[in-house]
């Protein structure tokens, strides 16, 4: 679909200069855009790039002389990813999903399917399930008995949605995600060695072995709206209880959300974030990728947990932390720069240790002496 500079930068909000009726289709590399495209080149490093593409028109920072880089017109961005986030969503031409639904699919007839949803090849749903209006499923995609999903939902290849899971509206999954397996959770007969070793603190002693006797989980996975959740990601049942996440909450590839786990509104958990078991996080947290959190912690809004940190005590709203153990970002630094002295400084008390033993040799030869 193309559009018109003008109407890019009414919908960006942003002010244009030269050929507001130059139309593009798509965006672009500055040095491979073409005379279709609309060239990104929102900071001066990428400036030098517009010459050697041939676009007629770019967004650029302001300030920019776009008439000396061979434009015919130029939209001035002040923010430049919230200006992708914009024009992402204007060229983005979607997963190609036709209407309907495809005569592979196999639908429950106790199913619900709201006006104009589209359901893929190979597409099972199950016995009562509900699939909003304008909903978009695409090849593969299973939903469980008794499951529920809100409007204008975009389900890609291969999610699974276990049964009794809700979700809200505007949903977003991306290929493979899990969402309704069981927890991970196993007791033994008698006290295992590990809960030994978590009371003592230390060697649990000699145990009887036993087997793992599985934990069933009755509970489900409640989901808010504007959710979405990345390629791979898992998000587990709960034993009793569901399983919650909160309105707005972003979800990246490879994601583990354990059993129990609350989730606020409005959080980023970015790449192999790790949650354990009955975790609760708050609103508007961000959680760096490959942090994690133990089982039973909680972490408060507006928290930033910075990236291979772990969480393994409880964290107070609006704090930054970083390391593992994860501690306040300002202390782990300075844990970060002893760390470097450490080389240094073990030389220089191997250093102290030589001339203290040749300073014991010499008061010892001393007293030898008649």
């Amino acid at each position: 679909m193309a559009h018109s500079v003008s109407e890019i930068a009414a919908a960006l909000g942003a002010r244009f200069e030269g050929r507001g009726d130059i139309r593009v289709t798509a965006s672009a590399e500055p040095a491979v855009a073409g005379p279709e495209h609309l060239a990104l080149a929102m900071s001066p490093q990428y400036g030098e790039g517009v010459p050697q593409g041939q676009a007629r028109a770019a967004v650029l920072w302001e300030g920019a002389d776009w008439q000396a880089l061979g434009l015919e017109a130029a939209i001035f961005a002040t923010r430049p990813r919230l200006t992708l986030a914009v024009l992402s969503r204007l060229f983005d031409p979607g997963p190609g999903l036709t209407e309907g639904r495809h005569a592979s699919a196999v639908i429950d007839p106790s199913a619900q399917i709201g006006a104009d949803a589209v359901i893929g090849a190979f597409c099972v749903i199950g016995a009562g399930a509900v699939i909003g209006a304008g909903a978009r499923l695409a090849d593969h995609v299973t939903i469980g008995e008794d499951a529920v999903i809100g409007a204008d939902a975009l389900i890609l290849s291969g999610v699974r949605i276990g049964a009794r899971v809700k979700i809200g509206d505007r949903f977003i999954a991306q290929p493979n995600a899990v969402i309704g397996g069981d927890g991970f959770s196993f007791v033994t007969e008698s006290t295992s060695r590990v809960e030994l070793a978590r009371s003592a603190l230390g060697d649990p002693g000699e145990t009887e072995p036993q087997p793992w006797l599985r934990i069933h989980s009755l509970g489900a996975v409640s989901i808010g709206d504007d959710v979405e959740v990345g390629a791979n990601t898992t998000i587990d049942r709960g034993t009793v209880r569901d399983t919650r996440i909160g309105n707005g909450t972003k979800l990246d590839n490879l994601v583990m959300v354990g059993h129990n786990v609350v989730i606020g509104d409005d959080c980023l958990l970015c790449g192999q974030v790790g949650i354990a078991g009955s975790t609760r996080i708050g609103n508007r947290v961000v959680m760096g990728g490959q942090s994690g959190a133990n089982d039973n912690t909680s972490i408060g809004d507006d928290a930033v947990i910075g990236g291979s940190a772990l969480v393994i005590s409880n964290v107070a709203a609006g704090r930054a932390m970083m390391g593992s153990p994860a501690v306040r970002m300002e202390q782990h630094v300075e844990i970060y720069k002893a760390q470097r002295r450490l080389p240094r400084m073990a030389k220089k008390l191997a250093e102290l240790q030589k001339q203290v033993q040749e300073l014991i040799e010499k008061i010892d030869a001393s007293d030898t002496k008649p």
